[in-house]
């Protein structure tokens, strides 16, 4: 067991040296920084001096290496925008993502299960066609449209909730809804594809027969089996969720890392970019290992296998 853990944890710092390689030369390749942190009316010295002062006259190669030794030390760097440490930055912004991505993980949860469930006990029936237009509106409305839409419905027209901002738990209302909406209908599926599975087998049939009533077998039996392929859509849809918050942070003008790295990469800062994807990539590995672990203790049976 320890031997597989330490072996999926290797896998996991190759993923994000992987991803921090490839996105430090894309960000890299897209044009000089120096130009967006220079007056207009700059001369070419001034220029050339804050290129030689921040290091980007190095070849690539040797910023990258700098970039990794100052990771092994856990040192993201200095904002080129804002002149503060990196870490102070993303560490402001991180607990409002986090709320965010908690907010539309509950909402989805909440409405998402109980529905798929819905879907699969009472399947042809009128529950069934109620349920599926609301699951096929969260599947299919993008993201920044359903934020707009609830903006104008509930924040303009009807008043009841702020349009922006994140004062107060009624400000994270219509960001978690707009943010959950996708991952609410991937639930649903997925429960209800579960439940019709595990409803078609043979020992639900058997615990039938000794006597059990239809509540209690899906209670103790259909609900658990049905949660396995749950937990890894839930482990998969954390990191969605995180990398989804950049464009409802926008929208809702939610201070998170989204627009964080929105307002990053316009400006070019791209040590502040290359730690919030660093970020997203560790939330990513993590919750994937953590599903692995979980399966073993829901399902004995299961066991991981190299």
């Amino acid at each position: 067991m320890l031997r597989l853990v330490a072996l999926r944890i290797g896998q996991a710092a190759v993923s994000i040296w992987g991803v921090l390689t490839i996105i430090f030369f894309i960000l890299h390749l897209s044009g000089d920084p120096t130009l967006l942190l220079v007056p207009p009316d700059a001369s070419r010295h001034q220029i050339a001096l804050l290129r030689h002062e921040l290091g980007f006259d190095r070849p690539l190669l040797v910023q990258y290496l700098a970039y990794l030794g100052r990771l092994l030390r856990l040192d993201l760097g200095q904002s080129l925008v804002q002149r503060l440490p990196v870490a102070r930055i993303l560490a402001s912004r991180i607990p409002y993502t986090v709320e965010l991505t908690f907010g539309a993980l509950v909402v989805a949860t909440a409405i998402g299960l109980p529905t798929g469930a819905a879907m699969a006990l009472w399947r042809g029936r009128w529950v069934e066609r109620v349920l599926v237009p609301i699951v096929l509106a969260g599947q299919s409305l993008p993201t920044f449209w359903s934020g707009i839409l609830l903006i104008l419905l509930f924040g303009v027209v009807l008043g009841w909730l702020p349009t922006s901002g994140a004062q107060g738990f009624s400000a994270l209302i219509m960001p978690s809804v707009a943010l959950g909406a996708l991952t609410m209908a991937t639930f649903a599926r997925m429960m209800r594809i579960a439940m019709l599975d595990e409803l078609s087998r043979d020992y639900v049939t058997a615990a039938r027969a000794r006597g059990l009533s239809f509540v209690a077998v899906v209670l103790r039996h259909v609900l658990r089996n049905a949660a396995i392929p749950i937990i890894t859509i839930a482990a998969l849809e954390i990191g969605n969720l995180m990398a989804g918050a950049v464009i409802v942070e926008t929208v809702f003008a939610w201070p998170g890392i989204g627009q964080l790295a929105m307002q990053s990469i316009a400006d070019r800062d791209f040590l502040v970019v290359q730690a919030v994807v660093l970020f997203v990539s560790v939330v990513y590995v993590l919750s994937s290992l953590l599903a692995d672990l979980a399966y073993a203790v829901i399902d004995p049976r299961i066991r991981l296998t190299p």
